[in-house]
């Protein structure tokens, strides 16, 4: 089912027309009881003039009844989808104070833009290990008539489709790199929030619904494997710190042995080339200061 536009009638014409329908029908009703409560009305049995007035009246008031039923508001982003006996007739955008059929049944729907954030959700990733994860969805009505006739409650649709798309992206992905180019949930948010997203439009879209945005809200490993999880995390910086450390460490020492054999500063054997290189690495790789020794003394 697609959309499409409906026209509507203005309301404060309506308005007028009604106000001046009751005027005119109070006026008959006033003549014909002036006409009934006359004199010479006494000796008539029933003067010709007055069922008609009343009638008019009676005519009048319920057409001005009937305008009156047809009014209703619009407000600035919403939509009306129109009905007639369950059979759809239109979309009405329209804003302000507007009159359609009094028969036409109206539901009205609001196309601003909404937000909402999704429940934290326990689930594995994809090497298995259980984690805590929740989304930001930002999403909007762009099809009144397919998010009222395509699914029982599209409010309801969207928070069980992004709990689903939510799962399903997040089983994708693991939680951190472990592999050069690889995608992770903790490294590649622009990534993860377009898949999300991309996930959420393919399921929303026959509900008349635009997903505008999505992104991860949290993320975190379960409670019960958190604490060994950070531990692997430590190890992984520690590791990672270390083999930064020897390999800047090796290159000062081979920069220092040939700024030594550039200048003609020191003639080293490998035995001694060997010890420099071990003394040099031990002072560059500790964690702590070294304790320098003075070697007053021939080297040989």
């Amino acid at each position: 089912m697609k959309e499409k536009l409906l026209k509507s009638l203005p309301g404060i014409p309506v308005v007028i027309a009604c106000i001046a329908a009751a005027a005119v029908a109070a006026w008959l009703m006033v003549t014909a009881a002036s006409a009934g409560a006359a004199p010479e009305a006494l000796s008539t049995p029933g003067p010709q003039g007055i069922p008609g007035l009343v009638i008019g009246a009676v005519l009048l008031a319920a057409l001005a009844v009937f305008l009156l039923s047809g009014l209703y508001t619009m407000q600035p982003n919403q939509a009306a989808v129109v009905s007639l006996f369950g059979k759809y007739v239109g979309t009405v955008k329209d804003n302000g104070l507007r009159w359609n059929s009094p028969f036409y049944a109206k539901k009205r729907i609001s196309q601003r833009i909404r937000n909402f954030e999704s429940g934290k959700l326990k689930v594995n990733e994809l090497d298995g290990s259980p984690i805590e994860i929740a989304a930001v969805i930002v999403w909007q009505v762009i099809d009144a008539s397919e998010a009222v006739y395509n699914v029982d409650d599209y409010e309801s649709f969207v928070h069980i489709q992004s709990e689903s798309a939510l799962r399903a992206m997040a089983t994708s992905y693991p939680y951190d790199q472990h592999e050069e180019g690889q995608l992770a949930l903790r490294s590649h948010a622009t990534e993860i929030s377009q898949h999300l997203k991309d996930e959420l439009a393919e399921r929303l879209a026959d509900a008349g619904l635009q997903v505008i945005d999505a992104r991860i809200s949290h993320l975190a490993y379960a409670p019960e494997i958190a604490q060994a999880m950070l531990q692997r995390q430590q190890a992984n910086a520690v590791i990672a710190a270390r083999t930064r450390i020897v390999a800047g460490a090796v290159g000062m020492v081979q920069m220092a042995l040939a700024e030594l054999e550039k200048n003609g500063t020191v003639h080293l054997d490998e035995e001694r080339k060997a010890q420099m290189v071990s003394n040099l690495l031990t002072v560059l790789c500790s964690e702590r200061g070294a304790q320098p020794i003075v070697n007053t003394s021939s080297l040989y």
